[in-house]
């Protein structure tokens, strides 16, 4: 009979990094994915150019939301496959907001390039923590916490994102409530809201019910 602390750590190490086993593990995307990522491109095709991304000296379209998100996961960059990490950029027009909003898999360390904003998240004692920030500071958002980022200037925002998982997760509490069929008297019942108010946020995130 297997030992139930044999069994776990298998199950650990099962579901560790590829890289915990050689140097890396370029992401074969042709390939499916499992609950441990994508398998490895054969190790003879493998170049520089796999480990090189270019994407994120191009800003966002912020014409119509105001705010714009770049996402450098393993699809777009398969030399994170099981490195446990991703990256992303995010601009912000002037007024521009991203809403409260977790990422249920990752820690997340956002620096600011350009423009100034106004940054926070909400602890599990719903203490809130939050300050303005300005270009070269840095600020973390621990893993599943609520968070937001809103440009607090005059002029456009450029931030780069690091997060501690190359798939964070993302889960806009907007969107969560109100972009889908969620029946409104349900909403009312575990929000206080009222359900003209509920109707009318529906219609403009598109939900139902």
């Amino acid at each position: 009979m297997i030992s139930p602390i044999i069994f776990t750590v298998s199950l650990l190490l099962s579901s560790a990094c590829h890289a915990a086993v050689q140097d890396f593990c370029v992401a074969d995307l042709t390939a499916p994915q499992s609950l441990v990522g994508y398998a490895c491109k054969k190790l003879e095709t493998v170049t520089v150019n796999d480990f090189v991304y270019s994407g994120l000296g191009v800003a966002g379209n912020t014409s119509k939301l105001k705010v714009a998100v770049t996402w450098v996961t393993v699809p777009e960059f398969p030399a994170l496959n099981g490195l446990g990490i991703s990256l992303a950029r995010a601009d912000l027009a002037v007024g521009g907001v991203f809403p409260i909003h977790t990422h249920p898999r990752a820690t997340e360390a956002i620096i600011v390039s350009e423009g100034k904003i106004t940054a926070g998240f909400v602890s599990s004692t719903n203490t809130v923590y939050y300050k303005t920030l300005k270009q070269g500071d840095v600020m973390i958002f621990p893993q599943g916490l609520p968070h937001f980022v809103m440009n607090a200037g005059a002029t456009p925002v450029q931030i780069f994102v690091s997060f501690s998982s190359e798939n964070p997760g993302l889960q806009v509490l907007d969107y969560s409530l109100f972009s889908n069929d969620f029946p409104s008297e349900l909403v009312a019942a575990t929000t206080f809201l009222d359900i003209p108010q509920i109707k009318k946020l529906k219609a403009f995130f598109g939900g139902t019910g």
